[in-house]
């Protein structure tokens, strides 16, 4: 990636010059992607499909969805060029253990169902060989995620299973603290890893599945770099130098992501994107709180009328910050900047947020936010790598780790015993 144009060689000054028509862009974008699989790091369309539509989740037709509810269908998958896709299963994770570990299953039950009933669209994937074939057969390589470390219910068995049933990575913790990790967005418990928590990242580099640091606290992340043998991910994680959400990346952190040989996957969540959003979001609940606050304290407890009517002024006297596509790629240029253009990817959090940035709209928005990149000064090689050739990297790496680890003995022992809470 060259971070910036005036400063680019001159042969890539001729190859994108200042006033390249919007058209040659979009023709680069279209040859990069029908060359090189562009692969998001997580979309949560079984999450909304669950709660939007319910039972019918399993016979509803979803080549064209109402856009004012989906992020996603399989008309705009295609115009967005999409490639490959890491298909989150997400469970609420305030769920007791073993209902996560039920919720899980439907959802990976739900996926595989949609894989079957289109197979002319979507194939299941867990290697890199196998996106790469996939790709270019035409049809979009379907990954698996799990993001929390609560769904495996703290069982190896079911960390396991989740792998046999084609789960490619999973995600340490969610927005809650759990027995062996802390959450980002959590008190932290442990200072980061707990040793039940440092095995289940041996497994899951002996399983060859890859281990995602989103929503991990900053101290959790550290451990698991210090620990896995594999490159690891952030399936959907933004800059924390310019937004300072704890979900983000710090610039620190970024370096030992390079080091590890990992990838950051940006997030297009606007309070993860924007930090005066992500404020006036912060200031916006202070001011929801104070009218309610229990018992007797709330400025309007009691009068949701007045308590609505105040909101709406505030909002009209505080208007809500707007957040684009090209604050998203300020973030892609950072981690590029300050990881490398290997380390960086696109994690964009689809059908798993209530707002997005003007102009990402939903998947078949992928080509304008690699168009704004050219713009911008990246060359075709680069963006081949931000699309998804960084992240066929990594699963390569963890392939390699698992080939490695072949022989040595599965993970066995509890929280209690591992972390010696009992005798």
């Amino acid at each position: 990636m060259k971070p910036a144009l005036l400063l680019a060689p001159l042969f890539l000054l001729a190859a994108v010059p200042v006033s390249a028509a919007p058209s040659d862009v979009d023709a680069r974008v279209a040859r990069v992607l029908k060359a090189s699989p562009l692969i998001d790091g997580h979309n949560d369309w079984a999450e909304t499909l669950v709660g939007r539509v319910g039972e019918a989740r399993w016979t509803l037709d979803l080549t064209k969805l109402d856009p004012a509810k989906f992020n996603t269908d399989i008309t705009r998958l295609r115009q967005g060029g999409v490639g490959g896709q890491f298909w989150s299963v997400y469970v609420p994770a305030n769920l007791p253990g073993p209902e996560q570990v039920e919720a899980t299953l439907n959802q990976i039950g739900l996926m595989q169902q949609i894989f079957q009933r289109y197979p002319s669209v979507f194939e299941p994937a867990v290697t890199a060989a196998d996106v790469r074939r996939i790709h270019r057969q035409g049809r979009i390589a379907s990954m698996l995620g799990v993001e929390g470390g609560g769904q495996i219910d703290s069982s190896f068995a079911v960390l396991r299973a989740y792998r046999r049933l084609g789960a490619s990575y999973l995600t340490l913790t969610h927005s809650r603290t759990i027995a062996w990790a802390d959450s980002a967005t959590d008190d932290p418990q442990h200072g980061g890893l707990t040793k039940f928590g440092e095995a289940v990242v041996t497994e899951l580099n002996r399983l060859g599945m890859l281990v995602d640091l989103s929503h991990v606290s900053e101290a959790a992340m550290r451990d698991a770099l210090r620990v896995s043998k594999a490159p690891v991910i952030f399936s959907h994680s933004s800059a924390r130098a310019l937004c300072d959400h704890p979900r983000n990346v710090s610039d620190a952190v970024l370096k030992l992501v390079a080091a590890n040989g990992g990838v950051v996957m940006v997030n297009f969540a606007p309070s993860y994107v924007s930090e005066e959003r992500r404020r006036w979001e912060a200031a916006r609940n202070g001011e929801i709180a104070s009218y309610n606050a229990p018992p007797f304290g709330g400025l309007y407890i009691g009068q949701p009328d007045k308590a609505k009517a105040a909101l709406a002024a505030w909002e009209q006297a505080h208007p809500k910050p707007v957040v684009t596509l090209s604050q998203v790629a300020d973030h892609i240029d950072h981690i590029a900047k300050v990881a490398g253009v290997d380390h960086v990817g696109i994690g964009s959090d689809f059908d798993g947020l209530g707002e997005l940035p003007q102009g990402l709209s939903g998947v078949e928005t992928y080509p304008a936010l690699l168009a704004e990149l050219a713009r911008r000064g990246w060359s075709d090689a680069d963006l081949a790598k931000l699309a998804g050739g960084n992240v066929l990297r990594v699963m390569e790496g963890a392939e390699r780790v698992a080939v490695a680890m072949k022989d040595q003995p599965m993970a066995t022992g509890t929280v209690a015993a591992l972390d010696r809470k009992e005798p």
